[in-house]
């Protein structure tokens, strides 16, 4: 599979379609982004066959560079022992031109990373002020609880180099120009960026062929990956580059049924399984064809089941003892009482209040 998708990249289509974006690209442009060098990213868009199993950042070596002379770069470095924050600067400002590194703007060493930016407004002017970032390999670990999920959201994190490498020019040209590719496993497509619309259509096409050689070369995946591939900018459709054949279908269908199967069985060869399946047909032929013989010799008689003459005695059922003296409410005791007093008294109400005499004028 490693060497399918490079055998099925035609150089002449791609290069086509990426003469076919630029001609898109100058159509949208105008005095103004003429003006202002507003260029367009141009990045490829990976679809597997298969969701990844498990996250994957790839590197991706360019022969021509990805990113324009107008982008600036940060980088972070340590804390110089014996050196105060302004030093620091000034020795690593030396020490890059000492290597003729000019793409490089800025220099932030840790402490000032800390203290200075440290409220959440200095984040995000930072994160809008550079357009890429670098950090020194010795204090990479250190930067996520100081820079924020911002960085990441947008794809901002610092790249790591090795300050302390005897090729430190070609290291950082190399991280500068390259480019990244993350694959997730929370999905099947991916987005690389791997040029920008100012470069002609045969740089173009040289970075397109390196970055798919390289992610077929380094992905994580067994069998058939490669789905599609498209070509597009951020204004633009999607112009597809690769398509796989269907064939493929069929590998998947297989792997999968492979991956049901159980071990014991996954390893035989393929005569070895044909012969257990003759053997099996023969037993159950076997077998059947000596039920018929036995069938035919000797018939079953059938015999009446025995019936009970007597019934069986049907058990009484327990007669449920009565519960005591049920309590009765206060209303239904005093009217009783009420009827008992009447009867007494003959019918005649009886009136306790004394009565009163008449006043004579």
């Amino acid at each position: 599979m490693a060497d399918e998708p490079e055998a099925a990249l035609d150089r002449t289509q791609v290069k086509k379609a990426v003469q076919a974006l630029q001609a898109f690209l100058q159509t949208k442009t105008t005095k103004d982004s003429l003006l202002l060098d507003d260029t367009q990213n141009i990045s490829l868009l990976f679809t597997f066959w298969k969701i990844p199993k498990e996250a994957q950042t790839i590197r991706i070596p360019l022969p021509h560079g990805q990113r324009t002379d107008s982008e600036e770069v940060c980088l972070f470095t340590r804390d110089e022992p014996n050196m105060t924050s302004e030093q620091t600067q000034r020795f690593y400002k030396r020490l890059l031109e000492e290597k003729g590194i000019k793409n490089i703007t800025e220099i932030i060493p840790y402490k000032v990373l800390k203290t200075e930016y440290k409220p959440f407004e200095a984040k995000r002017r930072l994160l809008g002020n550079f357009d890429m970032f670098l950090s020194d390999d010795r204090v990479r670990r250190l930067l996520p609880s100081h820079l924020g999920k911002h960085f990441y959201q947008r794809k901002k994190e610092p790249l790591c180099v090795n300050l302390q490498s005897k090729h430190l020019a070609r290291d950082i040209q190399s991280v500068i120009q390259g480019t990244y590719l993350k694959v997730t496993n929370k999905g099947s497509c991916c987005m690389v960026r791997i040029a920008h619309s100012s470069m002609t259509a045969d740089e173009v096409t040289e970075n397109i062929v390196a970055a798919v050689q390289t992610v077929v070369a380094k992905i994580r995946m067994k069998g058939p990956m490669m789905k599609i591939i498209h070509l597009k900018s951020q204004s633009s459709v999607a112009l597809p580059i690769f398509t796989s054949d269907l064939k493929h279908t069929s590998v998947l269908q297989q792997a999968e049924k492979d991956a049901e199967t159980p071990k014991k069985t996954r390893g035989a060869p393929a005569k070895k399984q044909a012969k257990r399946k003759q053997k099996g047909g023969t037993k159950q032929t076997d077998a059947t064809t000596e039920g018929t013989k036995e069938g035919e010799e000797e018939i079953p008689q059938l015999v009446p089941m025995e019936t009970p003459t007597k019934k069986p005695k049907l058990e009484k059922p327990l007669k449920k003892k009565p519960l005591g003296k049920t309590h009765r409410p206060a209303a239904m005791k005093k009217a009783r009482k009420a009827q008992g007093r009447q009867r007494k008294t003959g019918g005649k109400t009886e009136f306790k209040g004394k009565r009163k005499g008449l006043r004579v004028k």
